[in-house]
């Protein structure tokens, strides 16, 4: 089973995403378990990102189709060990002293998205991810 780690910053309070997350967390359930760890401050974020090696969500990120995410995160599962830990920053990003200790920045956009916001459309992608590496016609 593929472990997926998620640091953000701030709590999930409101009803709808909660929701939502759990659909694709329930959707994802089969291939891989999604933790989400939580920090209060930028101080307990930066803590938490220091402590493994992380992907960092990053507007300036790399960009990529979903057939070339689906690729790339296949792989790094393969060499990370079936882990992968994920960083969403708070209203500031993430801090360039931590964007530079990531294994790889990717950007959902180059739009600006609340980290709320940004949860669930990582999520998607992850599962969407998942459906074209499986062959699905989810993603057409």
């Amino acid at each position: 089973m593929l472990k997926v780690k998620v640091i953000t910053m701030g709590k999930c309070k409101e009803a709808w995403l909660q929701e939502a997350l759990a659909e694709y967390e329930k959707r994802l359930s089969k291939r891989a378990l999604i933790s989400w760890v939580e920090a209060e401050s930028e101080a307990q974020l930066a803590k938490l990102l220091e402590s493994e090696p992380y992907i960092a969500l990053d507007p300036k990120g790399e960009l990529l189709d979903s057939l070339s995410l689906s690729s790339k995160l296949m792989r790094l599962f393969v060499e990370k060990g079936s882990r992968i830990t994920f960083g969403i920053g708070g209203p500031d990003g993430i801090p360039p002293s931590l964007l530079e200790k990531a294994i790889w920045r990717w950007s959902l956009s180059p739009l600006t998205f609340t980290h709320q916001t940004t949860r669930l459309l990582l999520v998607e992608q992850l599962y969407r991810a998942f459906e074209i590496d499986r062959g699905s016609p989810y993603h057409k």
